[in-house]
Formats: C-alpha cells, sequence, structure tokens
C-alpha cells in the first residue's frame, strides 16, 4: 500500500467506522502535536529540563502538518455538510489545531537555534586564556 492510499483511507475513516473516524483521527494527531511543541517549547524556555527540545520542535512540525494533511483530505473526501455525521465539523477544527502545533514547532527551533548559538558563545568566553 503506497503512503497516498493509506492517507486516503485514514482520511476516509479507514476500513471500518463511520465518517467521523478520519476527522478524530486528524484531531488526535494535531491535539498529539500541540501538547508536543508545548512541552518542547517548556524545555527550550528553561521551565523544565527534560529531553531535547529540537527533536520535540521537528515532532510538533511533524504532527501538526499530517494532522493537516488529513484534515484536509477528509474535508475533500466527505460528502454531505456540517451536522450530517461525516466529521466535517471536526476536520475544520483539526486544521488550525494542526497549524497551532506546526508554528509551536517553529517557534521551538527558531529559540533552540538562537539559545544554542548564545550558549556557544558563552563558553567560549569561559574558556581560560580567552580573555
Amino acid at each position: 500500500m503506497r503512503a497516498a492510499d493509506a492517507l486516503i483511507m485514514a482520511a476516509e475513516g479507514g476500513v471500518i467506522g463511520d465518517g467521523r473516524t478520519g476527522a478524530n483521527l486528524a484531531l488526535a494527531v494535531g491535539l498529539i502535536g500541540v501538547v508536543i511543541g508545548g512541552l518542547a517549547l517548556a524545555r527550550v524556555a528553561g521551565r523544565i529540563s527534560t529531553g531535547n527540545a529540537r527533536t520535540g520542535g521537528v515532532a510538533a512540525v511533524a504532527a501538526g502538518l499530517v494532522g493537516t494533511a488529513l484534515a484536509v483530505l477528509h474535508l475533500a473526501t466527505s460528502s454531505g455538510g456540517p451536522g450530517t455525521g461525516n466529521g466535517m465539523v471536526g476536520a475544520v477544527v483539526a486544521i488550525p489545531l494542526g497549524l497551532i502545533a506546526a508554528a509551536l514547532g517553529r517557534r521551538t527551533l527558531t529559540r533552540s537555534r538562537h539559545t544554542g548559538r548564545t550558549a556557544n558563545r558563552l563558553e567560549h568566553e569561559r574558556e581560560p586564556g580567552s580573555a
């Protein structure tokens, strides 16, 4: 099975389930991306000290983009309108959720790059003989 076929099957609700399964999947992936992005942003800000902020940022961007793609794909393949039980409202909510996750991940990556340069500069200043 190709990746495109898997995405289309996931957006349509898979083999079993109702029409809301694809939207629920997009919502879950987007929400996971927001949580990962928030934790990674807290790591780079120094509020928590476990894990790698850059890895969390990349994971948040990836989860956000996958969630957004699944939501858009679900909207494109679903029939009916809002309130028909096809999960269109859930897919509409999943789009900004995925974009928020991607934005949090991008902000984490930008901040971690900036703090990385600052830390390197401070280490060179502390070395003996580098006055």
